[in-house]
């Protein structure tokens, strides 16, 4: 049997057939799946997800998910995060899955990339951030093969509570987008990529994201 050429990983937290129905749509070759062999036969993995990161880090160490996911990323398979997907790869984060337990305790993540993930706070803007904002691009993400012929300041499509904080490595930022603060919304270091928004819900700019992230995965 032929390796997938892009597993959707399924650790049962949300949006993973809208993210396998906008990758066909692409032209890629696609499979939903929890099973750790599959993730480590993939080209090319794709980690999606709504819920809170406590839930989802536990689940995928549990599941062997993490081992199959880290190794992969480590061997140089193209990797890309949405949303939690992109939180979780990180060295930790404060979201438990009961708020009431939150208190100053830290969650640790995969820890592929250094940094942290905590919540957007606001006395004047709603929380969570819900809708159309715009990505500001740095150099390194004007170099950054995921947003080939995306244009400066497009407008793409978030729902989140949580964000990166200002320890991640400013090399491995590619954009900025600024709601109650100013937060890193899209990472790229190596084979790895990542973003906070949700190109499957952000229509041709999404689509185009997704398009050039299977060019990467075909080389």
């Amino acid at each position: 049997m032929s390796a997938p050429e892009i597993v959707v990983v399924d650790y049962h937290k949300g949006n993973l057939l809208s993210v396998a129905r906008s990758m066909s749509s692409v032209g890629a070759g696609v499979e939903v799946s929890d099973d750790p062999d599959v993730i480590a036969q993939a080209e090319g993995i794709i980690l999606p997800g709504v819920g809170s990161f406590e839930d989802a880090t536990s689940y995928l160490r549990e599941s062997g998910q993490a081992d199959a996911i880290v190794r992969s990323v480590r061997s140089g398979v193209p990797f890309l995060g949405i949303c939690l997907g992109l939180q979780v790869i990180f060295a930790r984060g404060h979201e438990h899955s009961d708020s009431s337990a939150w208190g100053n305790s830290w969650i640790p993540g995969l820890g592929l990339l250094p940094g942290s993930v905590t919540k957007l706070e606001s006395d004047r803007l709603k929380v969570p951030h819900v809708g159309w904002d715009q990505v500001h691009f740095t150099e390194h993400g004007r170099q950054c093969p995921l947003f080939v012929d995306v244009p400066e300041g497009a407008n793409v499509y978030f729902t989140h509570s949580y964000a990166l904080s200002d320890d991640v490595p400013e090399g491995a930022i590619c954009s900025y987008t600024h709601y109650t603060r100013t937060f890193a919304s899209a990472i790229w270091q190596d084979n790895i990529y990542g973003v906070q928004f949700h190109p499957e819900k952000s229509s041709a700019t999404g689509k185009l994201v997704l398009s050039n992230f299977l060019r990467v995965v075909r080389g």
